[in-house]
């Protein structure tokens, strides 16, 4: 489902759009944001701004154990490996403040994404509220410039992002997210502080997976 029609005209109609994705099933959801280019995801970005403000449980639901991991699909505007997922957990007490911040990666969906890791790195973050950023009420931001002490056992060596072809990719990066409906999230890539023209969007299980 491409949903063409909020993308006609000058303005979206963002309550309307989140009510028909929240309507849908997980596989649903996917296969329609994934029919979303930069036109739409750009607009939508803009246009989502305030409408539903996130928390760190939208990306890690509170009943959810810590250090299980929470799956995220994902579609991105780069020319090439559009498909990815980001894969959320909630850090153990004793590693922190469990209540401040979420642990996380990306993960390929794509077999030619999955043989670049060697290269690049998983790309692992921190996920936390914004801090000293105007405007950032009700956005979380995905913060590549720090990552976890630990993870799950299933996940993939920690490697800081400054390492191997990572530093071209992930290294100083801030994704900036903002909520769209209760499954459906758009982040725009932000380094040095400025605005990168990249968006992608991400769609949340329903159930923790390994």
């Amino acid at each position: 489902m491409h949903l063409d029609s909020f993308f006609e005209g000058d303005g979206i109609d963002v309550p309307r759009l989140a009510e028909v994705l929240d309507g849908l099933g997980h596989a649903g959801r996917v296969e329609t944001v994934r029919r979303w280019g930069k036109r739409e995801q750009s607009r939508l970005y803009e246009a989502i701004k305030g409408h539903m403000p996130l928390t760190l449980d939208y990306f890690v639901p509170s009943a959810t154990d810590a250090l299980v991991p929470v799956i995220h699909e994902g579609k991105n505007t780069l020319p090439a490996f559009t498909h990815f997922q980001k894969r959320f957990c909630k850090p153990k007490a004793k590693d922190g403040d469990a209540a401040a911040e979420l642990w996380g990666y990306n993960e390929g969906s794509q077999k030619s994404l999955i043989e670049l890791k060697p290269f690049t790195g998983p790309g692992y973050f921190c996920v936390h509220t914004p801090k000293d950023r105007d405007g950032s009420e009700g956005e979380i931001d995905i913060d590549y410039r720090k990552i976890p002490p630990t993870k799950p056992d299933s996940w993939p060596e920690l490697i800081p992002n400054e390492a191997k072809l990572g530093r071209f990719i992930y290294a100083g990066m801030v994704d900036v997210m903002r909520g769209l409906s209760n499954h459906v999230s758009i982040g725009r890539a932000m380094k040095g502080g400025k605005w990168m023209a990249a968006w992608f969007v991400l769609v949340r299980e329903d159930s923790p997976s390994a």
